[in-house]
């Protein structure tokens, strides 16, 4: 009796496709799945739940070539474990830092689409605070 998920059954589970599957192994993403007597890949749950990793490293904008190279790590074991922990906080503080860019620039278009108006203060607050008009 054959184990493991048939490559259709990992991209129903994932919503990769068939084509990106294999992609991913050809390129080295994927360790080489394990094969059925007949050919077949059969991923295991170890797979998924490393396919699993990748999507998510893949949706928070990290590079191909940087995954590569994270996974060609991972497969060296735990000596590698220091080097991939600050390839991570490395791409955490890319993304850190985009985000305060978006938070700056929402700021900014918040500040202009809402200007600041005087028009709800006394004349003798404004001339208060105003320092020419003593």
């Amino acid at each position: 009796m054959e184990t493991g998920l048939t490559i259709r059954q990992v991209a129903q589970q994932t919503g990769l496709s068939i084509d990106t599957l294999r992609y991913y192994e050809r390129i080295g993403l994927l360790e080489p799945v394990g094969r059925a007597q007949n050919g077949h890949r059969r991923y295991t749950q170890h797979d998924l739940a490393w396919i699993d990793l990748l999507m998510r490293l893949r949706d928070t904008g990290m590079p191909r070539a940087q995954m590569v190279r994270f996974a060609e790590l991972r497969r060296q074991g735990s000596a590698t474990l220091t080097e991939r922990r600050l390839m991570l906080e490395q791409h955490m503080a890319t993304l850190q830092h985009k985000i305060a860019r978006i938070k700056e620039l929402e700021a900014l278009q918040d500040v202009a689409s809402h200007p600041t108006h005087t028009s709800g203060q006394s004349e003798a607050a404004v001339s208060a605070s105003n320092p020419d008009t003593k």
